[in-house]
């Protein structure tokens, strides 16, 4: 089956909305002007649709013209996902892989299946990036990571639910909520709530009661000796606290609920079906030793 369109034809389309303009277009595509223009017009010629109309000086997607974007955008990133697979496909194992996992996750299980991966493939990089939040979703979204674990799987990526954490109200033994009895919202929130920034730009504010003494950390391990210090309560990963809940230096929040919270974590392969030997080997071995420490 032959086409009448080309891909380079549908680039042209796609930069003149994404660029604003035709001259912005041909300068992002290194084309001339006129280039630009006759990409668009032989879209328009061959299909017989209108794919802008002129408002003005400008020229605007008509209804025909938003489907034939966002369809050719589709089209135009699968063709690069082939490119992509195959030039891995005979390369073998590919030179590089970019991992986003998110802080909750023990990183220990991902240390682990970069050491078979060293073993397997000794020339392929890694790039590896701790996240929090909306971090690992954004990597995966702006094409920055080739493997995820992430807590929310966005529309158009599929992923393999990989584990599920507990998180547990905590203060320090010493802190004074713990002499209150039944603890509701209102008697949380004058006091200091400990929370992480989010590594994304979103700045999701998860957990957040609204306290007006919060404090926020980048890191799960400088809040964790924030709590021990006595310096406020938090919700905060079960494993991550067991020795200090064990040695009672931590202890639950004596709340009326909501005591416990629940976070689910996925496993994302940014290419999906034509995720590469080195992402696809990684993220098995990621399983794999998710499943060993379980049976343990």
């Amino acid at each position: 089956m032959s086409t009448k369109i080309t891909l380079d034809q549908w680039q042209a389309l796609i930069a003149v909305v994404d660029e604003g303009g035709y001259a912005a277009a041909a300068e992002a595509l290194d084309k001339s002007q006129s280039a630009i223009s006759y990409a668009v017009q032989k879209i328009e010629t061959e299909l017989g649709v209108r794919a802008f109309a002129l408002e003005g000086r400008r020229a605007k997607l008509t209804e025909t013209g938003h489907l034939l974007y966002r369809q050719a955008k589709v089209l135009l990133e699968e063709a690069g996902r082939i490119e992509s697979s195959a030039i891995q496909f005979g390369h073998g194992w590919e030179p590089l892989v970019r991992v986003a996992a998110d802080g909750l996750f023990p990183q220990t299980l991902v240390l682990c299946a970069l050491v078979r991966l060293a073993e397997e493939s000794p020339l392929t990089r890694v790039e590896f990036q701790e996240t929090i939040l909306s971090g690992s979703e954004e990597a995966l979204l702006r094409h920055e990571a080739d493997l995820v674990i992430t807590g929310r799987v966005p529309p158009g990526f599929m992923g393999d639910h990989l584990i599920r954490i507990r998180f547990v109200a905590v203060a320090a033994a010493e802190h004074p909520l713990h002499a209150q009895g039944p603890l509701g919202l209102d008697d949380l929130r004058p006091h200091r709530q400990l929370v992480l920034r989010d590594s994304g730009r979103q700045r999701v504010d998860s957990g957040w009661l609204g306290a007006e003494k919060r404090w926020t950390f980048s890191h799960g391990h400088t809040r964790r000796q924030a709590l021990l210090r006595g310096l406020g309560f938090a919700w905060v990963p079960e494993p991550e606290i067991r020795d200090d809940l064990a040695a009672g230096a931590l202890k639950p929040l004596p709340l009326r609920e909501g005591v416990h919270r629940f976070h689910d974590l996925y496993l994302v392969y940014a290419d999906g079906q034509y995720a590469g030997r080195a992402a696809r080997f990684l993220g098995e071995g990621i399983k794999a030793q998710l499943a060993q420490g379980e049976g343990h």
